[in-house]
């Protein structure tokens, strides 16, 4: 740069009355102008006190700009004064690189493909709890009652595997509501249940072992399979749940199996105890974990509640995982899972390496909202409200299409499947309720293999009566070509 545009560069004005200070508008204006090249190292810059007196500044702003730059490596001085440093140049681009030029990792674009943003606002849509009638009171007085007696302890890290009071609270109540044998050492608190799961395939298996899931199943389970770099296999689903094969153990033996026995996704199916015995003997003979994960068990609406397969035997195979996402409100980001006792101490290394202990005043809360028998209250009045609310869409389903309407599910949990005809393209029919205002799952989109079932998966927990029958009545009219 000439002696002259260098003049120019340096002593154009500065705006006295900018969002930026002076010295923030010089520092970077030197940045900028070393990094897109226009100084080129080596350039030699003014003296402090001259620079100062052609801008009308004080020549402290200057010798801030200049100590910075030193500090950032973008200076350097000496006896003789200061000059650019020898760096890389950024490469000149006119215009960001197009999204298909930048390069993924397979497994991301995997999970881009079926990815899509809607409000949990939406009617029918599926997992997405009624959070108009969340006990909120309750809640900030369990969250004041901890902030009140313990703030300051509460806001540094914890312990990884989560606060011990919620371990042990949660300990009681699996062991009572879900028939779970644990002590409060085998529970892990994480971020959800499907921070539960990426930390099953992390700590549990290698890239290429083989994982299965159900066919047609949960998609987080898939994603974290495929985070992992596992090889996942489909397994059919019956009426009786997970339904492997005898050569499915012979040609391709898991070294993960996720399942969802008491309520399995999306089809509601309820494992059978001799299938559930059937796979934790073959599971123990293959070496292979288990993760049962416990999904929307707490609403049944027939019946005395389904134990968990977890206690079904011990020592058991089985990493049993659930959350708080449904049964109070997903903005919580509280689950859980259960290791088995001999996963404890081999995996207790690694998992504090990989958790911080963090959410410490909502993990104390919960452990209060356990104890005090908040949570069971809220338990019963959804179940309550949701078996309204099922009966509501199941009736509406019946008079549209008919008594003999092809529905899946309906023991457990806050959705129901509609089954269609082959010819139906589920994944075009959600595409047109959304327009309108509805946002049901496509069951063909719950399928990993070629054979997939049209249906649709129709969420009631956030949808009221009046949004489930018009929410019908628009499917039928959608059915019907109008």
């Amino acid at each position: 740069m000439s002696d002259i545009a260098l003049h120019r560069l340096l002593l154009a004005p500065l705006e006295t009355n900018g969002e930026l200070t002076l010295q923030q508008q010089l520092f970077q204006r030197i940045k900028q102008a070393i990094l897109s090249g226009k100084l080129a190292a080596g350039t030699r810059l003014p003296a402090t006190r001259q620079l100062a007196l052609d801008l009308a500044v004080s020549r402290n702003t200057v010798i801030a700009v200049w100590a910075q730059l030193q500090a950032e490596g973008f200076l350097l001085s000496d006896r003789q004064g200061s000059r650019i440093s020898n760096m890389a140049q950024l490469p000149q681009e006119t215009q960001p690189p197009a999204s298909s030029e930048i390069v993924l990792s397979p497994r991301i674009a995997q999970l881009r493909s079926s990815h899509r943003t809607l409000s949990q606002e939406m009617a029918l849509r599926p997992g997405v709890p009624l959070l108009a009638h969340f006990p909120l009171a309750q809640w900030r007085r369990a969250l004041n009652r901890v902030m009140l007696h313990q703030p300051q302890q509460l806001l540094g890290y914890g312990d990884p595997l989560g606060e011990r009071t919620l371990r042990a609270a949660l300990a009681q109540h699996l062991a009572l509501a879900r028939g779970v044998r644990c002590t409060p050492e085998q529970i892990v608190i994480t971020e959800g249940a499907q921070q539960a799961l990426t930390l099953c395939v992390a700590l549990l298996s290698s890239p290429g072992d083989i994982g299965w899931v159900e066919e047609p199943g949960y998609r987080g389970a898939k994603a974290a399979m495929r985070l992992g770099d596992m090889r996942i296999e489909p397994i059919a689903v019956d009426a009786q749940g997970l339904a492997p094969q005898p050569q499915d153990w012979q040609q391709r033996p898991p070294r993960l199996i996720y399942t969802t026995p008491t309520h399995q996704y999306p089809t509601g199916a309820i494992m059978s105890a001799p299938r559930r015995l059937a796979l934790l003997a073959a599971a123990r003979q293959q070496q292979t974990w288990i993760i049962e994960d416990d999904y929307d068990s707490d609403f049944r609406y027939s019946g005395e509640p389904i134990a968990a397969m977890q206690g079904m035997t011990q020592p058991t195979p089985v990493i049993y995982v659930g959350s708080f996402s449904k049964t109070l409100f997903p903005a919580l980001r509280l689950g859980f899972m259960v290791l088995p006792p001999q996963l404890v101490s081999p995996l207790r290394p690694a998992l504090h390496e990989l958790l911080r202990g963090g959410n410490r005043p909502e993990q104390q809360a919960l452990a209060l909202f356990l104890r005090s028998g908040d949570f069971s209250r809220h338990l019963s009045k959804m179940r309550r409200l949701y078996r309204q609310r099922q009966a509501t869409l199941r009736q509406a389903l019946q008079q549209t299409f008919g008594t003999q309407v092809p529905l899946l599910g309906g023991e457990c949990g806050m959705h129901l499947v509609l089954s269609l005809a082959a010819d139906q393209n589920d994944m075009a029919l959600v595409d047109r309720l959304i327009q309108s205002g509805y946002a049901p799952g496509a069951l063909s989109g719950f399928y990993l293999g070629e054979q997939k079932q049209q249906g649709l998966v129709l969420g009631y927990g956030n949808t009221s009566t009046s949004q489930i029958t018009a929410g019908v009545a628009q499917l039928a009219r959608l059915l019907r070509g109008n």
